[in-house]
């Protein structure tokens, strides 16, 4: 599984600012089309002030999960709109204005 935290890790550093991909994404970006939860734990489990631009994934509906873990969403969702994505309160966003094609910007 070591391979597939290295991938997906990857896959994430290439999201650019300002915009979103979603779990699933990464998990196809990576050749794991069916590990979009996966692609959450590993991103769970990263170092405290990691450079790695995790925020910028959400979930497949836009928006911004918090899985019992608030603080962790309002971080997320401050990093987001500091990069100009507009996210409401509750954590939801338009994936089609700021959701990432997968090619570089």
């Amino acid at each position: 599984m070591n391979g597939f935290r290295e991938a997906v890790c990857a896959a994430v550093a290439t999201v650019p600012r300002g915009r979103v991909a979603t779990y699933r994404q990464i998990a196809w970006m990576v050749g794991f089309p069916r590990r979009p939860r996966q692609v959450g734990m590993v991103l769970k489990g990263l170092p405290e002030g990691t450079d790695l631009p995790w925020h910028r994934i959400v979930n497949s509906k836009g928006y911004v999960p918090s899985r019992g873990r608030w603080w962790g969403a309002m971080l997320q969702i401050e990093r987001l709109r500091a990069e100009g994505v507009e996210v409401d309160d509750l954590g939801n966003l338009d994936l089609k204005v700021f959701g990432w094609d997968g090619t570089a910007s």
